[in-house]
């Protein structure tokens, strides 16, 4: 049909630029997200069309995922109760209570003031606790990790679990297919024997075909007989505990009681029915303690999920813009992956030049591919308009938080960059706290003593292979 290779590669370029047409037009809300696709479809034409549709395109997203597990009238219900606290709320903090309307207007889950809030920043603090909470569960166990490691840690979570399955409890365990490292193994089979459920989301042979694969649960949060939760940035398996490449590994997780409880449960509930179409034992009413609204701190918190599933504006990133927003003296933020979009390079700006101190924490050596450079990136343009940047020089820092004055907090799984803001699943735990702010404060001061100040100038000293790096990097800052 055609006679020259010449011809064949001016039909594929046509048919690039038709596509690309049609990607802007579906890609709109973010059409910065095309450069990069447009770049490989001009180089390799055949090999970026299917790269895209297996691993890039978005436009999907709102139509495929579907909120599962709770019925319209439960979710209204939720919202009611929480639209009730914030007003009795605001007669007491008005301008806490704010911040948590104006959070559940964006998406927020489960506003309540009656939590008590414990911080972690080691990982074998953490998984003592959990660990601990997790024996002494008397109802039901629902876990929800990015990443359970097929490894020392990995097989005591499991054999936690299989003993509480055994003795007669309700416990669903949800992974994501790529984090479960190493396959079910000898311990999940031992688990699912003994009673508990097993169930992975998206897992990698279902959806080889679909884009589905780039959207991947990175959530890490626990709900414990629905009295006591954790969310937080650590998965489970060794290098968190430090044993792993790294070296030491800094981290935060939140351990929680109290109305909190509540929106972490909801928030599986969902993930479970959409990943599974697995059966609870009860109407979810029922796991819900008699007590929610016993009284065990004065620490507000609301819980904010983001994901695909949210057509319009995602939450968590509302959430960033929120307390960025809110500050007047001071915002610390801990981030592995540092690639802001605009909205928040703007609101970290506006900060800086109205004389707040703005800092961030990041690491200073890579963990995937890309990621660093694009980090060093991003910084360069923010420390020219008045952030402070630090490289963490104490092994590798993967904690996901932002304290704002002293007392606007957010600790969970969500990175500052577009995986984490528009492809993966997540979830944070909003604290307004004095107590918890302050605690983060020093926490972050602490790392400041291991931390370098990133410059401008160590930024044009970037020469030879490291600049190119630096370039090709970019070309793929949000695709990373």
């Amino acid at each position: 049909m055609f006679d020259t290779p010449m011809q064949v590669t001016v039909i594929l370029y046509v048919l690039d630029m038709v596509f690309l047409l049609f990607m802007l037009f579906s890609e709109r809300s973010n059409p910065s997200r095309i450069i990069p696709w447009a770049i490989i479809f001009l180089v390799l034409p055949v090999i970026g069309f299917i790269a895209y549709l297996m691993i890039g395109q978005t436009f999907y997203a709102k139509h495929t995922f579907k909120l599962k597990g709770i019925k319209d009238e439960e979710i209204k219900q939720s919202i009611d109760i929480q639209e009730h606290v914030i007003a009795q709320d605001e007669a007491e903090n008005m301008e806490d209570a704010s911040i948590g309307r104006t959070m559940l207007n964006c998406g927020g889950e489960a506003y309540s003031v009656n939590n008590k809030v414990e911080l972690f920043t080691e990982g074998v603090d953490n998984f003592e606790a959990l660990f601990d909470d997790l024996r002494n569960a008397k109802d039901f166990i629902f876990i929800e990790y990015f990443i359970v490691k097929n490894d020392e840690l990995g097989n005591q979570f499991l054999d936690i679990l299989t003993d509480k399955a055994k003795e007669g409890l309700e416990v669903k365990l949800l992974s994501d297919d790529l984090g479960f490292s190493g396959g079910l193994g000898k311990k999940a089979r031992a688990f699912r024997k003994a009673g508990g459920q097993f169930s992975k989301f998206h897992a990698v042979t279902t959806y080889f075909l679909s884009p589905k694969k780039n959207n991947r649960n990175h959530r890490k949060i626990a709900i414990i007989d629905g009295k006591i939760c954790y969310c937080g940035g650590f998965n489970i398996g060794d290098e968190y505990i430090g044993k792993g490449d790294l070296g030491y590994w800094r981290d935060s997780s939140v351990r929680i009681r109290g109305g909190a409880c509540v929106g972490l449960l909801m928030r599986f509930v969902r993930d479970w029915e959409y990943a599974s179409n697995g059966e609870f034992r009860r109407n979810l009413a029922e796991y819900i303690p008699i007590d929610v609204a016993k009284e065990h701190g004065n620490d507000r918190v609301e819980i904010i999920s983001g994901g695909p599933d949210i057509a319009d504006v995602n939450p968590i990133r509302m959430e960033y813009l929120q307390l960025i927003k809110s500050a007047k003296k001071s915002v610390y933020i801990h981030t592995p992956y540092f690639m802001p979009d605009d909205s928040l390079k703007d609101a970290l700006s506006l900060a800086a030049a109205s004389g707040v101190d703005v800092r961030v924490i990041m690491p200073d050596k890579p963990d995937h591919m890309f990621v660093y450079w694009n980090n060093v990136y991003c910084a360069n343009i923010l420390m020219k308009r008045g952030v402070k940047i630090y490289m963490y020089n104490n092994g590798f820092v993967h904690s996901k938080t932002i304290v704002v004055d002293g007392k606007y907090c957010s600790v969970g799984s969500a990175n500052m960059d577009d995986r984490s803001l528009v492809l993966n699943f997540e979830t944070n735990a909003m604290i307004l706290s004095r107590d918890i702010g302050q605690k983060m404060d020093e926490a972050f001061m602490k790392d400041l003593e291991l931390s370098t100040e990133y410059s401008c100038k160590d930024y044009d000293n970037i020469k030879g292979f490291k600049a190119l790096r630096l370039v090709i990097s970019r070309l793929f800052i949000n695709l990373t």
